[in-house]
């Protein structure tokens, strides 16, 4: 390998100039975007989503609708997935519509059990006392995630900027539209906010909005799947950005 060829690739985490990178992104930030379940929590840590993707099936099923799913969107573990599905065959109907509110309640009785992302909650309390503004911008329910926040008594570092999913759910992330909601919100540029969120859709949008990334995975495939996709910048803990911020 040649120097040339070996400066050209990007830095492996935890190098320093990674986190040399990271730290300018952070550092410069007027406005943080956050992905809600994942960066902030694990929603469905005692709520189970294979669950009530089963019986969001069975809910369609019991409407005498089998046919409307392929097997594989059937045997699908992803609420969220089977959502999309049902909307690409019927968009804007009242099906989808009712659809959608009973992902809301069990999303909403997700909260009670959802685990707290290391780390999160003094992140946020910390980086909205020095001074950005945050935001949530999430495919779940902005309902939920009100809940969440006020459970942990965190609506004061994100209200009123908390933007969820909306009945048109072709405007879902990887669309940057919600993305793009809190920018007009807080006035702020693209090149000084920046969005952390743990999934390959997460950075589609904000690519897509050209606005700054910084991904998060609690696990090797997570990381693996975003830098898949193409993140550069990716933390396997939130205390990475916590001393970012403190300093």
């Amino acid at each position: 390998m040649t120097p040339d060829t070996k400066r050209n690739e990007p830095a492996a985490a935890g190098t320093e100039d990674s986190a040399e990178a990271i730290r300018d992104v952070i550092t410069r930030a007027r406005v943080v975007l956050w992905d809600f379940d994942g960066p902030i929590c694990r929603l469905f840590a005692g709520h189970s989503a294979e669950r009530v993707a089963a019986e969001l099936v069975e809910w369609l099923e019991s409407r005498g609708l089998h046919g409307l799913l392929t097997e594989r969107e059937r045997q699908s573990l992803d609420p969220q997935f089977l959502l999309r599905a049902v909307e690409h065959r019927h968009p804007g109907s009242d099906l989808v519509a009712e659809l959608e509110e009973r992902l809301t309640q069990e999303e909403l009785q997700a909260v009670a059990s959802a685990m707290p992302t290391a780390y999160a909650d003094p992140l946020i309390r910390t980086w909205s006392a020095v001074g950005p503004r945050l935001a949530i911008t999430t495919n779940n329910s902005a309902r939920a995630a009100r809940a969440y926040l006020a459970g942990r008594g965190l609506t004061g570092c994100f209200a009123p900027h908390i933007y969820g999913r909306t009945q048109d759910l072709h405007l879902l992330k990887p669309d940057p539209y919600c993305l793009n909601r809190a920018l007009i919100a807080t006035g702020v540029a693209r090149a000084d906010a920046v969005m952390i969120g743990d999934s390959p859709t997460d950075w589609e949008a904000a690519s897509r909005a050209g606005i700054p990334f910084v991904g998060y995975a609690r696990n090797d495939p997570g990381e693996k799947r975003l830098r898949a996709a193409g993140a550069g910048h990716v933390v396997r803990t939130l205390e990475t950005l916590l001393r970012i911020v403190r300093r």
